[in-house]
């Protein structure tokens, strides 16, 4: 999706919110299934995929029909991208870097370690070159990818014992998604990469010590705090991860000009909506989980000064091996330093001197 295609979507998804339906010609009945990497109970994140349903079937007059599937249903949360390069379902919405195994260049699709924040990730997306160059390397694996929703920094997990120093890392059994596991290794910990759904009961027989998710909401509703007393902040993995709707290519150019239209309109919507909904309801799920006794504590400094280190050293290391990667992350590196020079005043000051403030 170009840049102006993605400005156009974006005002016909305010059309649609004005309620004015556009004009829909003379298109074929048409039912797709959608696999999600999420558990149904969590409506913030598998709750992107219902709201770009619902939004296909509006644009389109109830002819376009999205059916949303969590995690389990019709294949397992990391089967999904499986599923939709072997054409076992028309697209998934899931977390890319998810699937690094496959190719660490997964993981720039959606959030490596000290990367982009959310608002940084969307500008590289859509003004600079994301998601040219990540649509360029997801050909090989027979997917087109549009945006599908961004959680905002995450918070740094649940630990059933308290992180004081890099020491504490050593031998630590933990559960981070996707590709921070690489920089959770090069520390010394035994990073776990488990399902959303899956994590609460393996947190709470001991099979492993710590877990992250998201953030308040969603880790107050999957009842972490009840098994793991002290959360940390910040996710340094996470400062911005992107989902993705990553559908069948054959699919895809199968549509009609008016159904892509669509589907590009309908994941600007819901790329929108999961962010609102993060920012929105993240706030009194952390008052909560306080009151309840969650300690809450910042992540030690030596534990961010050696995170920072190895996930630098891993990059360099991956360039060195794979192409793709050293292609893709130039330009995000790139875009990251020039990012951060123009936050550091603007933004940084503003929210420094808010954050100080009694309001």
């Amino acid at each position: 999706m170009e840049r102006r295609s993605f400005v156009r979507s974006a005002g016909l998804a305010g059309v649609l919110a004005a309620g004015v339906a556009p004009a829909v010609h003379a298109q074929a009945t048409l039912r797709w299934r959608l696999a999600s990497s999420f558990p149904k109970s969590l409506d913030t994140i598998f709750g992107a995929a219902e709201v770009f349903a619902k939004k296909v079937g509006e644009l389109s007059g109830g002819k376009f029909t999205i059916s949303t599937h969590a995690a389990g249903e019709l294949m397992p949360a990391f089967g999904v991208v499986d599923g939709v390069q072997n054409a076992t379902v028309e697209m998934c919405h899931t977390a890319p870097y998810y699937f690094f195994g496959k190719d660490e260049c997964f993981a720039l699709g959606c959030a490596i370690p000290f990367g982009l924040n959310s608002r940084q990730m969307t500008a590289w997306m859509i003004e600079g070159n994301g998601l040219k160059l990540m649509r360029e390397f997801y050909k090989n694996y027979n997917i087109i990818n549009f945006l599908g929703g961004n959680t905002g920094a995450q918070m740094g997990g649940w630990y059933r014992k308290e992180i004081k120093s890099v020491a504490d890392i050593k031998g630590l059994k933990f559960r981070v998604g996707g590709f921070a596991g690489k920089v959770i290794d090069r520390m010394g910990g035994v990073p776990q990469n488990i399902p959303g759904g899956e994590i609460y009961q393996s947190l709470e027989k001991g099979t492993i010590d710590a877990a992250e998710w998201v953030g308040p909401y969603d880790d107050q509703k999957l009842g972490f705090n009840k098994v793991a007393q002290f959360y940390y902040y910040p996710g340094w993995w996470e400062g911005g991860p992107q989902l993705d709707f990553f559908i069948n290519t054959k699919a895809y150019e199968g549509l009609s000009a008016e159904y892509k239209a669509i589907i590009e309109a309908a994941t600007a919507v819901a790329h929108v909506d999961m962010q609102a909904k993060y920012d929105a309801r993240n706030p009194a799920a952390l008052k909560q989980l306080v009151a309840s006794g969650t300690k809450l504590f910042r992540f030690p400094k030596d534990v961010m000064d050696l995170a920072f280190k190895e996930s630098l050293a891993l990059y360099s290391d991956i360039g060195g091996k794979n192409a793709s990667w050293k292609k893709i992350y130039e330009d995000y590196s790139a875009f990251r330093r020039d990012q951060n020079l123009w936050f550091r005043f603007a933004e940084a000051g503003f929210d420094d001197f808010m954050q100080a403030q009694k309001l």
